[in-house]
């Protein structure tokens, strides 16, 4: 069975823009390219789980928010990093949703098409609803990043973070699972 990293987009992977719509708008964060593509090559595949709620309220389409994720795509290509998957719930939080955090509909999705053991993967966001999707799904660790809003998150949340991981960026993400696999690996 494989295992996988799912990532929230926005504040995540990118810089937190109220209702990104536009690709020109996009900030990737420094060095995300470079810490994902260590964790392909580890073995991992790598999701993006979204919530994109300005699709509901009706600030932008659907179409709007695949060029944006194309966008991302194409930008960390150049860092050799690929994308299984992105998964998108573009309702918005007060309308009927099959996928959107917290639920861990997409996660169980990608487990089945693409063979995953979720008890040795990994979620990372910068919302509490990111944790608590991997929570919910039953992966190994959820894993607050500082960007976006979570620095807001862990000083507001501290009771909510005792069974999360926190770490500054990708670039620390990333450090931390490998060392943690590393130290399996020794003790097999």
């Amino acid at each position: 069975m494989n295992r996988a990293i799912f990532l929230d987009r926005d504040g995540t992977l990118i810089a937190e823009k109220n209702y990104l719509h536009r690709p020109a708008d996009v900030d990737i964060f420094p060095g995300a390219g470079a810490a994902l593509k260590r964790l392909a090559d580890a073995g991992f595949k790598l999701f993006v789980v979204t919530n994109q709620s300005g699709i509901g309220r009706g600030y932008f389409t659907l179409a709007d928010a695949e060029r944006v994720n194309e966008h991302v795509n194409r930008e960390l290509a150049r860092d050799g990093v690929h994308f299984e998957k992105t998964f998108i719930a573009p309702e918005a939080p007060d309308q009927p949703s099959r996928g959107r955090k917290p639920s861990p509909q997409f996660l169980f999705d990608a487990r089945d098409e693409f063979n995953l053991n979720l008890a040795e993967s990994f979620m990372v966001g910068d919302k509490l609803i990111d944790l608590e999707c991997g929570w919910n799904a039953g992966v190994k660790k959820s894993i607050l990043v500082r960007t976006g809003y979570g620095a807001g998150v862990e000083r507001e949340s501290k009771n909510e973070l005792a069974r999360a991981v926190v770490v500054n960026g990708l670039t620390e993400m990333a450090d931390w699972i490998l060392q943690l696999n590393s130290k399996l690996s020794i003790k097999n």
